[in-house]
């Protein structure tokens, strides 16, 4: 059983039969012919030769098979990673940057490996959707800008936003007419397709998940056409791809000097949580729609060991592509065999189709890339944001850029920052309830929001946050700047229906706070205290020197503390 956790292969291998695989074999078909202009494109854009793309969909995809739990997740070149992977390996003057890219992506996947060894998958929850959404929002559009010399024949520097504007403008009108020519109208036929071509297959009678599917091939066809107008001679004068020296990969070590390690290390980190998070969102949400479950500690571990192999198989970081993986949902893959079969049939394509590779144009790639990764930009999520909690606009606004401005890691680094920053904030100011009983019922709800009964001896307070040391002292504060001067109160009640769990500086500032009070001459209670919570009281000494008394619900403690009974058609301490 140990084994089987660490090889899922174990479990669905012992069952697999002729239907998964004409599943998972259709599926790889159709995965292959929209991996290899995405494979080429996004090794370009992580400034390496074309055909590291090509490598880092083998190996790293069989590996997963083996390891991962997702039956659909196509593991490979995707395009955050690579953008991430060029800014990494740009902040060097080396010769060989692919020697760079391959110690990335062995130190990515020890990263991934180590977390998920210790079960550390939870605490990729520390970023927060509004970051992730900045943070995808601006590294698409530097995607987006990093691609568009490529796509009108002129070379780019930098990798922020002011820089590759700078580098377009310092370039002014060098670029070539049948390179711009070329690209512009790929760009407008992927575009067109996109957005309307599923509409116009249905409205011809194809059904709405084959009309899906064959607009995920449209790059696959650009590609088809980019190379038939170079073979044709149309198109002359345009950059190409070029010769691939060797169609399939050989073992590769990575270098791994000292001081190289120390400079990548944080790079390499974030390279592997942000692969991580992309691949385990799209994993889930497939996996709910077949009624499935992910692991994502064994999804660290398989990710991990991925990278791994990519280190030592001539590619780059990798992770889990969503478009590639919708594809495999949507034809029918049963199994992770699917990525193996995918693998399989990559490399007897590439043994045939190497020689027309070399004359693929790269201004078609670009707008492959540009068209892919512009849909990933989230304009609604600022707006919905700044309606719905200023904090999270906060946080996607910084992020966002943040990114664009100085780059991929301080962004993503500082909105993680900011985004933790922010709820400290908040559960260290926590809102704090003053209630009453709601007329002729036994509900509680705040005084100021809702038409309550009260009683002058009495005051209800119910802080909406557990309670530990960020908090302590500001709830004792607030509790004594309500209680001083109230000459009529003779009871405090704190309603504990929201504290989840309560440390050892929140007891002291209990005890703290039921001192004060008595020598005020009132009494502390505590209400509503969940089970968790009274464990641990019961183990120190304060229910032992509780001026009051504990009550199982805020009406048991107004019913025995009230200075006279309550009459509900009696509105004169209602308020």
């Amino acid at each position: 059983m140990n084994l089987s956790r660490y090889l899922p292969v174990l479990k669905w291998g012992r069952h697999y039969s002729r239907q998964y695989l004409l599943g998972d074999v259709s599926a790889a078909i159709m995965v292959i012919l929209v991996l290899i202009p995405q494979a080429l494109a996004y090794a370009l854009l992580a400034g390496l030769p074309a055909e590291v793309g090509l490598y880092a969909a083998l190996l790293p995809a069989v590996l997963y098979a083996l390891l991962g739990t997702s039956p659909v997740l196509a593991v490979g070149p995707v395009a955050i990673v690579s953008l991430m992977t060029a800014s990494a390996i740009g902040q060097f003057a080396a010769p060989d940057p692919q020697a760079l890219a391959l110690t990335l992506a062995l130190l990515s996947g020890v990263c991934l490996l180590l977390m998920g060894l210790l079960r550390l998958g939870a605490l990729i929850n520390f970023l927060s959707y509004p970051v992730l959404a900045g943070f995808t929002s601006a590294s698409s559009l530097l995607i987006a800008a990093n691609q568009l010399p490529a796509l009108v024949g002129m070379s780019s520097q930098g990798h922020t936003f002011p820089a590759l504007v700078m580098s377009l403008w310092q370039q002014g009108t060098d670029w070539q007419p049948a390179t711009a020519t070329l690209g512009g109208a790929t760009l407008v036929g992927l575009w067109s397709i996109r957005r309307y071509g599923a509409a116009g297959l249905s409205r011809c009678g194809v059904s709405s998940r084959r009309a899906g599917l064959i607009v995920k091939l449209a790059p696959a066809l650009a590609v088809i056409v980019g190379v038939l107008c170079v073979k044709s001679g149309l198109m002359p004068s345009v950059a190409l791809v070029g010769a691939i020296p060797d169609p399939l990969p050989t073992l590769t070590l990575p270098p791994l000097s000292w001081p190289l390690l120390q400079q990548l290390w944080m790079p390499a980190f974030l390279i592997a949580v942000i692969g991580f998070i992309s691949a385990i969102a799209v994993a889930q949400t497939l996996a709910m729609k077949q009624r499935q479950r992910v692991d994502p500690d064994q999804e660290l571990i398989a990710l991990g060991v991925a990278n791994i192999g990519a280190s030592f198989s001539g590619g780059y970081p990798v992770s889990g592509s969503l478009a590639r993986s919708a594809v495999n949902y949507e034809v029918g893959a049963q199994t992770a065999a699917a990525g193996a079969f995918t693998a399989l049939g990559l490399v007897l394509g590439l043994l045939v189709l190497t020689p027309w590779l070399a004359f693929l144009p790269k201004t078609v790639l670009a707008a492959t890339i540009i068209v892919a990764v512009l849909s990933l930009v989230d304009v609604k999520m600022l707006i919905t944001s700044w309606h719905f909690a200023r904090d999270d606009f906060i946080a996607v606004a910084a992020t966002f850029s943040l990114t664009l401005l100085f780059g991929l890691e301080a962004g993503i680094v500082t909105g993680a920052a900011l985004s933790i920053g922010l709820f400290l904030w908040h559960t260290a100011r926590p809102h704090i309830a003053e209630v009453g009983r709601v007329p002729g019922t036994q509900h509680f709800r705040n005084r100021y929001r809702y038409r309550v009964q009260t009683d002058p001896t009495i005051v209800m307070l119910r802080p909406d946050e557990s309670l530990y040391f960020a908090n302590a002292r500001f709830l004792e504060q607030h509790l004594y700047d309500r209680v001083v001067g109230d000459a009529q109160l003779r009871h405090v009640v704190l309603l504990c229906s929201a504290v989840n769990d309560i440390d050892l500086s929140a007891l002291n500032s209990l005890a703290a706070m039921n001192l004060r009070l008595k020598d005020l001459g009132m009494q502390l209670h505590l209400a509503e205290v969940k089970g968790p919570v009274m464990s641990r009281l019961k183990r120190s000494d304060l229910l032992d020197v509780l001026s009051g008394q504990v009550f199982l619900s805020a009406f048991e403690a107004m019913s025995h503390l009230a200075s006279q009974p309550f009459d509900d058609h009696d509105q004169s301490r209602s308020c």
